[in-house]
């Protein structure tokens, strides 16, 4: 298996970012990477240009960085209400899961990944909890969402 060094021009996930020096399959470089305008060769010319790289991976990730911490404190001002269905013995019928924390989210306009809800279990409880979201590796935000209960009682025909 050839492998081949590159320069990358920009973020590739499960390879590295802008200004990474990484080796990689000769095929992928020579047919994916350089022809797509990903990475370049590494070679002496080419290596020179790694400062300049440098400046546009620390200004993106200033950017995310800052995103971040503004979506943060937009979202953990959102108080999400969800209605669980409950038994006459108190038994919970569904649950809250990180997809109805991201469809309520998302309802409010906030486009935030499933994944970095870090739910550990689907909640079958009523009452107040406090969800973290990963927003960057640097960045969580809290949200407080409540949970209610419509009991569903059965009537009994005397």
């Amino acid at each position: 298996m050839a492998l081949t060094e590159v320069i990358l021009r920009t973020k590739i996930d499960n390879v590295g970012v802008e200004a990474d020096v990484v080796k990689v399959k000769a095929g992928f470089a020579r047919n994916f990477l350089i022809p797509q305008g990903k990475a370049y060769e590494a070679n002496e010319e080419n290596l020179k240009q790694i400062a300049e790289l440098n400046a546009a991976r620390v200004k993106r990730e200033a950017d995310e960085l800052a995103a971040a911490q503004e979506l943060s404190g937009k979202i953990s001002r959102l108080k999400p209400k969800f209605t669980l269905d409950l038994g006459a013995n108190g038994k919970a019928f569904g649950s809250v899961t990180s997809i109805d924390i991201q469809k309520a989210l998302s309802a409010k306009g906030y486009e935030i990944d499933r994944h970095s809800i870090l739910l550990d279990k689907p909640i079958k409880t009523t009452g107040k909890k406090d969800i973290e979201i990963k927003l960057h590796t640097d960045v969580n935000a809290s949200v407080t969402i409540t949970i209610e209960s419509s009991e569903k009682s059965e009537e009994s025909a005397s």
